[in-house]
């Protein structure tokens, strides 16, 4: 019997599986700045400023119109796990909470009953290109937890559990945003996440494979559901060879092997929420009345107060890695206040 339930190809937006909505990878080579603008030195004309996902020269401008990145928007009945492998972004919301973080960090923001937030993409160097990487997972709520209290919530990248595997030159690293690999737990996530209780069996990891190694993905509960996206380089599973696509795995152990070049691919697991789901852009309901309950919400201003006079905020050039909290408290890596 294949270890392989399903193979499909990948898109811009990575298709999600409950309790998973999608997942998408950005990957792009930005050019060094223009001085201290952390604007790029680099053309503009020909983009679609505002709405720019061309990836021409090998990166896009998104919502941004200076600065890359995605301007004060709103988000309601779902989580966003955004994952900053590369490069930095700089967060600000209107609970007051803001951030800049990068090298692995991880921000997990709980939209529950509604926030608006901005999430630029400063370039810091005018002398060498600013490439970015991440990963922004959308996990949705429980029909009970929709109406939540939004909570913000940074896990520094030096605190996020990764495990290594093999010998030199054919190791598997796995970087444990959520659930347990080898007996090693992620950080604790947010309260009111389905991530938060354990018999949910909710895990999201980031994982390298070196050429040619390969490893074993542990089995799961039958109950849950497991979703393989393989983004960089060829990965043979279960003997079945696959490129630029997701397959949705059986409960029982597998063997992944990298390619000559080797491989990269992101796991996300968990025991289906099972609840209808309704989206309208960044609103998430189970019913057409909540959608509208949304807008209405939002045009009325409960969803917090923005009180930048800039949609698309951005940190000091010379700002370091820091998260404050809508209480005022301000962490560094490190555990540094």
């Amino acid at each position: 019997m294949s270890a392989i339930r399903q193979v499909v190809p990948l898109a811009q937006q990575w298709p999600g599986v409950d309790p998973f909505l999608f997942a998408v990878h950005h990957r792009d080579e930005f050019p060094a700045a223009d001085g201290d603008t952390m604007r790029p030195a680099a053309p503009l004309a020909g983009r679609d400023l505002g709405q720019d996902f061309s990836g021409t020269d090998g990166w896009s401008m998104y919502h941004g119109t200076t600065v890359p990145g995605f301007p004060q928007h709103p988000h309601r009945g779902f989580e966003t796990v955004t994952v900053a492998l590369e490069g930095v972004i700089d967060h600000t919301d209107s609970l007051g909470a803001a951030a800049r973080f990068g090298d692995g960090d991880t921000q997990w923001l709980t939209a529950g009953a509604g926030i608006a937030h901005a999430e630029m993409f400063p370039l810091l160097r005018d002398d060498a290109a600013n490439p970015l990487e991440l990963f922004q997972i959308w996990l949705n709520l429980a029909p009970e937890d929709k109406g939540a209290d939004p909570h913000f919530a940074m896990f520094w990248g030096e605190e996020t559990p990764v495990v290594v595997r093999g010998e030199e030159g054919a190791r598997a690293r796995f970087r444990v945003i959520a659930g347990e690999v080898d007996g090693v737990r992620a950080l604790a996530p947010p309260p009111e996440s389905w991530a938060a209780r354990a018999e949910n069996d909710v895990a999201i990891w980031i994982v390298t494979l070196d050429p040619g190694a390969s490893t074993e993905l542990p089995a799961f509960s039958d109950e849950a559901v497991r979703v393989l996206y393989n983004y960089g380089g060829t990965l043979t599973v279960d003997g079945r060879e696959l490129g630029y696509e997701a397959a949705v795995l059986e409960p029982a152990p597998v063997t992944v092997t990298a390619g000559d070049d080797g491989a990269a691919f992101l796991v996300l697991q968990g025991r289906p929420i099972g609840a209808p789901v309704v989206q309208h852009g960044p609103f998430v309901g189970t019913s057409r009345e909540d959608i509208v309950a949304a807008m209405d919400d939002y045009r009325a201003g409960r969803f917090g107060q923005w009180t930048l006079e800039r949609n698309d905020p951005v940190h000091a050039r010379g700002e370091g890695r820091f998260a404050r909290y809508p209480d005022g408290t301000e962490r560094r890596p490190g555990g540094a206040a």
